[in-house]
């Protein structure tokens, strides 16, 4: 089995279009062809199924695609180690991260990267934390800046603790919570109208799981996937949210008040990285200027000091 020929079913997969993967790997559509079909024999199983329109793959096809993407990172993993050995850090750094996330100031992390890595490729996703702890274990990031869940800490992944804060009740001054200015807890949250982002999230998935463990059914009336909109929203009186307390600092026209609990509401966000024999030599030197302390936490409510060692 060949690199190429798994590097040429990565570009098929990806785009479902022989046409356009070969275009973008600048091959011959029969040569693109030919690979795939090696690969089949080799494995002795088809990996896609063909139509006049796109290209999906088969369940052998799947089974290999997450494997593929591993080897393919590791090699590529193997060629920065190298460069790095002969005192030169190049290649591409993948980086994911949720909005807004506490404990670390990714612009300007980011910056002070690039001034010190110029030969250094930088791209950056922004998603859920779900879907970033898929790409990191798949190799498809080298790290991603996200909110704990349960899927760190296995064989593809590992988190490093960056910064932990209260979840926080935004609403707005005229709400009747608003009135009485107390904390309050799951159970009196009950009957609200929320405003909260898509189950992905990691603030809604913390606040999902701090629900579930009181016992409380709540509905999400309005559902949104950006930080503004949600405060927007609020804003309107049109539902409370719970958010991380450091939201609070974006709008200091709403009204926050904590939240009552046992620690379920604690919001903590990590750097999801593969093993650390797996890790880029270019995600251990993002992950050493953040240990350095030199690039602030843009949070702006001190809840982290941005730090973690690989």
């Amino acid at each position: 089995m060949e690199l190429r020929h798994l590097q040429h079913f990565v570009a098929v997969a990806e785009d479902q279009h022989f046409t356009r993967a070969a275009e973008r790997l600048m091959v011959s559509q029969s040569g693109l062809s030919a690979s795939i079909r090696a690969l089949e024999r080799e494995l002795q199983t088809p990996l896609f199924v063909r139509t006049t329109r796109r290209v999906t793959l088969t369940p052998a096809g799947r089974a290999l695609l997450g494997e593929a993407e591993r080897i393919l990172a590791q090699v590529r993993t193997a060629h920065e180690a190298v460069a790095a050995v002969q005192g030169v850090l190049r290649g591409m750094l993948a980086l994911g991260s949720e909005q807004c996330i506490a404990g670390v100031h990714v612009a300007g992390l980011l910056a002070a990267f690039r001034r010190q890595h110029p030969d250094v490729e930088i791209c950056l996703r922004q998603a859920g934390a779900g879907a970033l702890a898929e790409e990191v274990a798949a190799g498809r990031l080298d790290l991603a800046f996200a909110v704990r869940t349960a899927e760190e800490d296995t064989d593809q992944l590992r988190a490093v603790p960056l910064s932990s804060e209260p979840m926080t009740v935004l609403c707005h001054p005229s709400h009747r919570l608003a009135a009485a200015g107390a904390a309050v807890t799951p159970e009196e949250l009950g009957g609200e109208v929320f405003v909260d982002f898509h189950p992905d999230w990691g603030p809604r998935r913390t606040t999902d799981a701090a629900f579930a463990a009181a016992g409380v059914r709540r509905s999400v009336a309005l559902e949104v996937n950006d930080v503004h909109s949600l405060l927007d929203l609020v804003d309107e009186n049109l539902g409370i949210a719970v958010v991380p307390r450091h939201f609070r600092q974006k709008r200091r026209s709403l009204t926050a008040l904590p939240v009552k609990g046992d620690g379920e509401t604690v919001y903590e966000t990590v750097a999801l990285l593969p093993p650390a024999q797996a890790t880029s030599p270019a995600a251990r030197a993002l992950m050493a200027l953040l240990d350095s302390g030199r690039v602030a936490d843009g949070s702006g409510d001190g809840s982290g000091d941005g730090s973690g060692s690989v």
